[in-house]
């Protein structure tokens, strides 16, 4: 359910709104846009039945929300949801992010070396495992909070943000403390205790599609860390699982316009693990930004033939430098810029 305020309704008003509302048990949550403000509301929707709201001084309307996923739909947030992670990195507006880095974080002198190299390329976003989970038991699970402290020391030197994955609600607390961005990854976008945690956290979060999971799925699972109070999500479109083998995925371009039309979270794709294979990383990336993808997550790393994860889809130095000079003519033209 959303109430939706007046336009010249008055801060007092809206917070007498809010405290009605948490009287009757019910959570508020606020969405200022351009022209008025939205209340959702949380929680038993038949409560909002005893009073009734539409006649206090400041109320518009009150509107069921027909969609599963509420806070995170166009009903309760008609404008594209941006935020701001500081040093001029605002996520979802006119500037398409790109994320790059290796797999996982296997060493020092290779990160700084990977940090540099895709800085001067133009991304703004280092990202790396510190924790990998692996469908094997018995291969590189990654370097924990050592690999944590190489990431934020690389991404300090040259100015870059941290995004890294986190696994485990244990250590949301420690992984925020070295990233700027915590990475649910597609394994644990259902791991609802994950969700619950990030949600509280200060931290934005990048909350991955998957492998087989609906965008109706990926939008229910944002929503767990919006009514947290965490608005600072970015939803990641990295591959579904189909009856296709000649990659690794099949990347759902589709699912771009799609999440936007549906809702104001900003996205991104992730066409290295989408399609496993590095020549054709190229080429999605640019289906995705001319599809509205609002940031990009490539692997890259120095030495491909070395990496201990993901070696097939990583790009190398020269590869990456040279595929950032056809994605910012891409943005040009449909209006952004990288």
């Amino acid at each position: 359910m959303i109430i939706v305020m007046r336009p010249n309704a008055t801060h007092e008003e809206i917070n007498h709104i809010c405290d009605k509302v948490r009287e009757l048990g019910l959570t508020p949550q606020l969405s200022r846009g351009v022209h008025r403000t939205i209340i959702a509301v949380i929680g038993e929707d038949e409560k909002l039945m005893v009073k009734p709201l539409e006649a206090f001084p400041g109320v518009d309307s009150v509107v069921p929300i027909q969609k599963a996923f509420k806070l995170a739909s166009r009903d309760f947030r008609a404008e594209p949801t941006e935020f701001d992670m500081g040093g001029g990195v605002t996520v979802g507006g006119k500037k398409i992010h790109v994320m790059a880095g290796p797999c996982s974080v296997e060493g020092r002198e290779m990160l700084l070396k990977t940090a540099e190299a895709v800085k001067q390329s133009g991304a703004t976003f280092l990202r790396g495992g510190a924790y990998k989970p692996r469908t094997s038991p018995y291969a590189f699970q990654g370097l924990g909070e050592e690999g944590l402290k190489y990431l934020r020391e690389a991404a300090d030197t040259f100015q870059l943000k941290v995004v890294t994955e986190v696994m485990d609600p244990r250590n949301v607390e420690l992984v925020a403390r070295y990233s700027d961005m915590l990475q649910i990854g597609a394994r644990n976008m259902q791991n609802f205790d994950l969700l619950k945690e990030c949600g509280s956290s200060p931290r934005p979060v990048l909350l991955k599609r998957g492998l087989s999971a609906t965008v109706q799925e990926l939008l229910l699972s944002a929503e767990y860390m919006l009514s947290k109070g965490n608005f600072s999500v970015i939803v990641g479109e990295r591959g579904i699982r189909t009856f296709e083998t000649a990659t690794r995925n099949t990347v759902d371009i589709n699912a771009i316009p799609v999440i936007k039309a549906e809702s104001h979270l900003p996205v991104l794709v992730d066409p290295s693990h989408g399609t496993g294979k590095r020549d054709y990383v190229l080429p999605i990336a640019r289906a995705s930004i001319a599809a509205g993808a609002d940031a990009l997550m490539i692997e890259v790393h120095p030495n491909p033939e070395e990496a201990k994860s993901d070696g097939p889809q990583s790009l190398r130095l020269p590869q990456f430098e040279a595929l950032m000079k056809d994605l910012k003519v891409i943005a040009a033209a449909v209006g952004r810029e990288i």
